[in-house]
This record gives C-alpha cells, structure tokens and sequence, in this order.
C-alpha cells in the first residue's frame, strides 16, 4: 500500500526516541519523504532485503546518501521489542526539501491481512508522480480510492492514456493468461510483494490496456497485506476461477520470512 494513512499504531519512534501517540501525530505533517511497510510475524518478514533496497535506493535519489540497512534494522527491531512481535512496521524517511538533515521514523501498528472477498476496481485516469518511488505525495491515488468506494467499488486502478493499466490505488495489479502472470508494463511502483511472485519463470512483463481485459481469466492485486483476487475492473467481471489466485498465495506464502 503506499499512503500513509494507517490504523491506530501502537508505538512510534523518531530517530529511535518514542513519541507519545496522544501528541499530534508526526506521520500527519509530514511534507516531503520515502516510506515502506511490511507484514512482521514472530519477527519475520518477506523480502526484508527488497524493503532495504526500496529504502537506501529512494533516500540516494531524494536526499543523495545511503540510508544504511543495518540501522533501519536495528531501529525496527527495538520498537517492535517495546511493543509487540506481530505488527504492520512503517519506515518513513523524512527530510525538508531545501536541504537538511533527515529523519527516520518507525511506527508499529496491528498486523493486517488482505481481503477475504474479491475486489472491485474502478479504473481512473490518474498516474503517480514518480511513479517508481514509494513517496508520501500520496493525495491523488488515495482520494480516487475514497471517490471509488463512494460509488460501490473497493478501490482505484489507475491507468493513463489510452487505458493504459499501470497499478492500483495502493497496490499493483497482475493478470492470469491460464498458469501464465502477466504484470501491467508501465510506470508503477515495483512493490515487494510483486517483486517475490516475479520470481516465478511463469511471470512476465507486458502493456496491458482497459481493452484487453478478456484476454484473461482472473486478476489480483498485491500489497504489503499479501495478494487479493479482482472480481471486476468497472463493468468487467473475470470468468476466472479462485483457485488460481488460491495457488499464487500459496507460493506466496511459502517464501521464508527474514529475521529483522
């Protein structure tokens, strides 16, 4: 997901030093910065060294310094041991635009699940600044999430001319051709989640508009949460069954998690 709206957290540190949760929530006043979220389970988390990347590889184009992995680590790992093992962990890296030093913040909140039921989608013509970064400028794709869920829908899939598919709202869309995963070749971010499915020799990259949706059988969304099915993107209903979105969890869920 990449906004940083969040359930209540449950601890939030700034540079390592805790900050109570009744003061006005620094996460909310934030103008200008790079973020990730991961699920952590006993500890664990998938993909921690493609967290790690997204992080030091935004901090060198925004601020141009490495953000060095092993300090993230140590600052997830001391609010997670003040507050619970199980948790959605939010980095956010933080620093005034003109120049100056940064900030990092950790904030724990409860662990979070995908949806259970399909999702429906509502396409818009909208694309992401800097679409390959996971920034905090995240106003356009989250008001189109709230205009979606307005008119019925669960979320936003954002597409540019020509109905060109690029990502969901705050997750990227992949699509299935029979056991063949076929990931929407435009400017998005590159998510964790969508980065470990890619491993897969059945996954490949191609453009893929609002006009070639019956081309495939079933599509999904993934995110920090895990992998979700799609019922529908606008008026557009996939034949496809759940099983094969059942099987891609499954190799999801069967990748080790990294010890923070």
């Amino acid at each position: 997901m990449t906004g940083v709206a969040s359930p209540a957290f449950l601890r939030v540190e700034i540079d390592g030093r805790p900050v109570p949760l009744d003061d006005p929530h620094p996460l909310a006043l934030l103008p200008h910065g790079h973020f990730t979220v991961m699920q952590v389970r006993d500890g664990r988390t998938r993909g921690l060294g493609l967290h790690l990347q997204r992080l030091d590889a935004a901090n060198r184009e925004l601020y141009g310094e490495p953000l060095d992995g092993e300090l993230v680590r140590a600052r997830v790992r001391a609010a997670l041991a003040a507050s619970t093992r199980d948790a959605t962990v939010r980095v956010v890296v933080t620093g005034p635009p003109e120049g100056g030093p940064t900030r990092l913040i950790v904030a724990v909140g409860a662990p979070a699940e995908p949806p259970a039921a399909p999702q429906r989608l509502m396409s818009v013509p909208y694309s992401r600044p800097f679409p390959h970064l996971k920034h905090l400028g995240t106003f356009g794709q989250l008001q189109y999430g709230r205009l979606a869920r307005r008119r019925g829908f669960d979320d936003a899939l954002l597409t540019g001319p020509g109905g060109v598919i690029a990502e969901g709202a705050t997750t990227n869309i992949g699509f299935l051709a029979g056991d063949a995963v076929v990931w929407p070749d435009a400017p998005a971010l590159h998510g964790v989640t969508m980065a470990l499915l890619e491993r897969s020799p059945a996954s490949s990259r191609a453009p893929v508009r609002l006009a070639d949706l019956a081309r495939f059988e079933a599509a999904f969304v993934t995110n920090s949460r895990g992998i979700a099915a799609v019922a529908a993107v606008d008026d557009h209903r996939f034949a496809g069954s759940t099983p094969l979105i059942a099987e891609l969890a499954r190799r999801y869920e069967a990748v080790p998690g990294d010890l923070v």
